[in-house]
């Protein structure tokens, strides 16, 4: 797309997580295609269980559709009507949904019992996902990972109106139709910038003013992003100067397990959003290799799929 006529405002790291947090950061796409994992394809069904206007819905099918995450096909001629199909593209995004959906489960459900159990067809039990290394089947944690710049690796234009806030006014509004343990973890994402702080720290930068400059964000956007990953107990802000009064922030364990997700976003976006040049390359340190996320079942080790997943519900609809 050409750059004339667009509002600029400095460079941002090449990313495939950001470009698919870009697509995602907006939590009624992604609950579109949560439904759809669900069987959902009709049109009055989508609006039925999500609770929304047909007009905010018909906006996000036809720019899920224009993305190419989801195939329109028509079931009938008089009236004429469609529903709506994964793609392979959205097909591939289930690990990032069942990643998700793990936070979920382990830190936002409080004293209730997850909205969902998952069983694994191929081996007959429940399971809880797990993300692990390609080559060595490892579980995957932080500080067992280091990186360097891949093919893609670089920095671009950031243009300053895609970066705008998308906060939902309503939380409540996201589970109105179903619990959902996906929902309550895109709510911590909030939009772009919670992402790109977080992104940030996950690279070990901590300190405000590296924050800043790396990001190229408002002071007041750092403080807001900074103040609500604390108060969800993403981030815990330490002194580490007292004169003048110095603090920097660090992933607590909670914060840290927002890593799998990171990771099964950053391998959907390398396929898909990477042109075929991934920007970073993850070296797993407890087998020394190369790697990308693979989500698999915690009893038989087996990778995780769609057509070999089921569930059950802990509420009623």
């Amino acid at each position: 797309m050409p750059l004339e006529g667009k509002r600029l405002s400095s460079l941002e790291r090449c990313c495939s997580v950001a470009r698919t947090v870009e697509i995602l950061s907006d939590p009624w796409s992604f609950l579109v295609l949560r439904e759809c994992f669900f069987g959902t394809r009709r049109f009055e069904k989508f609006q039925s269980v999500l609770g929304i206007s047909r007009t905010t819905l018909a906006k996000l099918l036809r720019k899920l559709t224009a993305l190419g995450l989801l195939r329109k096909d028509r079931y009938s001629s008089r009236p004429l009507r469609f529903e709506y199909r994964f793609t392979e593209m959205s097909r591939e995004l289930y690990p990032v949904m069942l990643a998700l959906l793990k936070f979920g489960d382990t830190w936002l459900r409080g004293e209730s019992p997850p909205p969902l159990k998952l069983y694994h067809k191929e081996c007959g039990h429940n399971c809880s996902p797990l993300v692990v290394c390609s080559h060595c089947g490892v579980e995957i944690l932080p500080r067992r990972v280091h990186y360097r710049d891949g093919p893609g690796a670089g920095s671009n234009p950031r243009e300053a109106d895609r970066i705008r806030s998308r906060r939902v006014s309503d939380p409540d509004s996201l589970e109105r139709g179903r619990p959902c343990s996906v929902a309550r973890t895109l709510l911590i994402l909030g939009d772009p910038w919670t992402f790109l702080v977080l992104r940030e720290t996950f690279f070990g930068i901590r300190r405000y003013e590296e924050l800043r400059t790396r990001l190229g964000i408002a002071t007041n956007i750092l403080r807001d992003r900074l103040s609500r990953l604390t108060e969800q107990g993403i981030l815990v802000k330490r002194l580490y100067q007292e004169s003048p009064e110095r603090f920097e922030y660090r992933l607590t364990e909670k914060g840290k397990d927002f890593y799998g997700p990171f990771i099964a976003m950053m391998r959907w976006g390398d396929k898909w959003l990477s042109g075929g040049k991934p920007p970073l390359r993850l070296r797993h340190r407890d087998c020394d290799r190369d790697f990308c996320a693979v989500l698999v079942c915690d009893h038989c080790h087996q990778e995780l799929n769609p057509r070999q997943m089921g569930f059950t519900l802990n509420y009623a609809l």
